[in-house]
């Protein structure tokens, strides 16, 4: 008689963490991500690792559930509040993909700012001398100035990286007081207004949720570019795509969206100097086997009855 538990994975990991889960738990990958499936799914599972969005009422149909890891940084795709009125601990992996997002930040300044992949694209189609003088558009990141919305572990890790490439970083935080000391502590409007790269990793609230409105894009430079690694909701796609297509701004990077996944029907596929991912800021091939190493072990840990420093709501432990 298998007496393992259930773990369900709402998507699969890292193949090289995938047996040592197996040697603690019987495994369930979810088939696809849809609410239904889910719901079928977690009836009988006592874990779940998490790597997309789950529905408000999850909970309602996992009576034996007794930890919630997510399979990254991002606490959005679970209801941590109804996890923790049942006493579920919910878990994630602070850092785990930090320098993933980073250096997806540094590749999109670089997309814009030197223009390779079209320069590529013009001599493989065109000529040499076709794509010879687009690099006379390029311009170097050193003495330019990035803004950070967000100085958490990923803004921070950031602020070094461009500090170190000779930009002049600014940044918009909740707290100044814990602001790098190479970081220049500004005003909203004062960020936008000077920032020649806007790079937004903050996180999803009620503070932070259309942050980047109509106002706030008209506020940035003609040739500025705006980077979107935080959540789709924190920005006005409407007023993005508008500047980007008057050329009132001078390019995006959309990694997030207000809803996932894209169809390929939305506006920004037809909008110019536009670039758009499907959230993989964070995924490499490196980062997702340490997501994935952190994930089974806190899992391991908690339904052996262990206590993580990396759970979310450790009150859960106070009153079981």
């Amino acid at each position: 008689m298998n007496t393992k538990p259930k773990v369900l994975l709402t998507n699969p990991i890292h193949p090289q963490l995938l047996p040592l889960l197996e040697a603690h738990c019987e495994v369930i990958v979810a088939p696809d991500t849809s609410p239904a499936t889910i719901a079928r799914l977690i009836t009988s599972a006592e874990g779940l690792i998490v790597r997309a969005q789950l529905a408000p009422n999850v909970f309602d149909n996992a009576p034996h559930l007794r930890a919630v890891v997510r399979h990254g940084v991002g606490l959005d795709m679970i209801p941590v509040t109804a996890a923790t009125a049942r006493g579920i601990p919910v878990a994630n992996l602070p850092g785990s993909n930090t320098t993933a997002v980073v250096e997806y930040c540094v590749a999109a300044m670089l997309h814009f700012r030197r223009g390779l992949a079209l320069m590529d694209n013009h001599l493989r189609t065109e000529s040499w001398n076709a794509a010879r003088p687009l690099a006379d558009q390029g311009t170097e990141l050193r003495q330019s100035v990035c803004g950070i919305v967000g100085l958490g572990a990923v803004g921070a890790q950031l602020a070094d990286v461009a500090a170190a490439l000779g930009m002049r970083v600014i940044g918009l935080t909740r707290r100044p007081d814990a602001m790098p000391a190479h970081v220049e502590a500004v005003s909203k409007q004062a960020l936008f207004e000077q920032a020649d790269v806007v790079v937004l990793c903050c996180p999803l609230n009620e503070q932070t949720k259309g942050l980047v409105d109509a106002a706030t894009v008209a506020l940035m430079k003609s040739t500025a570019i705006l980077i979107n690694v935080s959540r789709g909701p924190v920005i006005d796609t409407a007023a993005v795509l508008a500047a980007l297509k008057s050329g009132a701004l001078g390019g995006a990077t959309l990694d997030v969206h207000d809803q996932q996944p894209l169809t390929g029907h939305e506006p920004l596929f037809n909008c110019p100097n536009l670039l758009i991912t499907p959230h993989v800021a964070g995924i490499t091939a490196t980062s997702l086997h340490g997501m994935s190493d952190g994930a089974v072990h806190t899992m391991i840990a908690l339904l052996r009855g262990d206590r993580p420093a990396n759970v979310v709501n450790p009150e859960v432990f106070q009153t079981a």
